[in-house]
């Protein structure tokens, strides 16, 4: 398994979480459960460490891994809820204090926060990794929410005749991102790693589309030769085009899909399922999807047969436990669990 990818978590006090641990992660995972359990908590754990560990292996100095860390957390509520919040924090006084106390944990790492203090460490005293070795690494701190206007790399936030910090939410998938404005900043990246003949490929294949394309301000797809407005089609295709290209784009990366299936008719989930885990084995990267879907996880455990390296993953609550409301489980069924469950119980169905 490559070192970048998540093997297990650790979360408490996150919103849903008061005292959780997960592990036995592979490269492709899909977490199910009835609606309103955490999965969406549960990918925004993951998402907040895996954010800005990059940051901190490279060396890169405080100021700019606490930027990194306001940055996830936009990130994280853009796709939550879709909405233009960015401008009510900056009309706000750039305030960003209204996060609860938690603590997440991966294999070496640590974030947490209370009273508006965040925290980021390593787990552990010394971290090897095949490019920089830290030993009591100096770089542990805090610093409070409501004062990070202060750090010098939020100074664009300061003058709104300025741009904007540059957020690209590429790594947590959502029907938020399948806006033609995500949608051309990702194509127009793919297009310089010359990978967009291959995303043609799985267009031609599932939609008939000969191929995609960017004009100075539109994003373009080719039907029978004929240009059409990428606005003119569904949301199933809009959907496909959005993980073709996060898989192209995040090589070496974990990627993170929320609710998978909206948008995507029931008859192309095998061929998404194909495309995901080919891609992710190609690209090496490391999914981790939700779903409530029954013919999502169907199609999902069929396509185990072809690859080992994927894992489908319940999430419940432990209602012999007193806190019913808080204590939270995740539990790994193999195929032959999963295959079972999914014939003889309906509890996939309706959740």
């Amino acid at each position: 398994m490559s070192e970048h990818f998540i093997k297990e978590i650790e979360i408490k006090k996150y919103k849903l979480f008061k005292d959780f641990k997960a592990e036995g992660f592979g490269r492709v995972n899909l977490i199910g459960g009835k609606n309103n359990v955490g999965k969406t908590a549960f990918m925004e754990a993951c998402y907040l460490i895996n954010s800005f560990k990059s940051s901190y292996l490279n060396n890169d100095e405080p100021e700019k891994i606490y930027f990194e860390i306001i940055k996830t957390f936009i990130d994280i509520q853009f796709n939550r809820y879709a909405n233009d919040f960015l401008i009510d924090w900056i009309l706000d006084n750039y305030s960003l204090n209204n996060f609860s106390n938690f603590c997440i944990f991966t294999d070496n790492y640590k974030l947490s926060a209370k009273e508006n203090i965040i925290d980021f460490e390593p787990k552990k005293e010394t971290i090897y990794t095949q490019e920089l070795e830290i030993i009591n690494t100096k770089k542990e701190g805090s610093f409070k929410l409501f004062e990070h206007q202060n750090n010098k790399y939020f100074y664009k936030l300061r003058d709104k005749n300025k741009s904007l910090p540059n957020i690209d939410n590429f790594c947590f998938l959502s029907s938020c991102n399948n806006s033609q404005f995500n949608i051309r900043k990702l194509l127009s990246k793919i297009k310089k790693l010359d990978k967009n003949e291959l995303v043609n490929k799985y267009l031609q294949n599932i939609f008939g589309v000969n191929k995609i394309d960017l004009t100075d301000t539109e994003v373009i797809l080719f039907k029978n030769n004929k240009p059409y407005n990428f606005a003119e089609f569904g949301d199933g295709i809009k959907s496909f085009i959005n993980i073709i290209l996060t898989l192209l784009y995040s090589k070496n990366r974990v990627i993170f899909i929320d609710e998978i299936e909206n948008g995507i008719h029931y008859t192309n989930f095998d061929k998404l399922w194909e495309i995901i885990l080919t891609l992710s084995k190609e690209q090496n990267v490391q999914v981790f999807a939700t779903t409530h879907s029954y013919e999502l996880i169907n199609s999902f455990n069929k396509n185990q047969k072809k690859d080992s390296d994927t894992f489908y993953f319940e999430l419940y609550i432990n209602k012999k436990n007193k806190n019913i409301k808080e204590f939270k489980e995740m539990r790994l069924l193999d195929f032959e669990q999963l295959e079972y469950e999914l014939k003889h119980t309906r509890r996939f169905r309706g959740e």
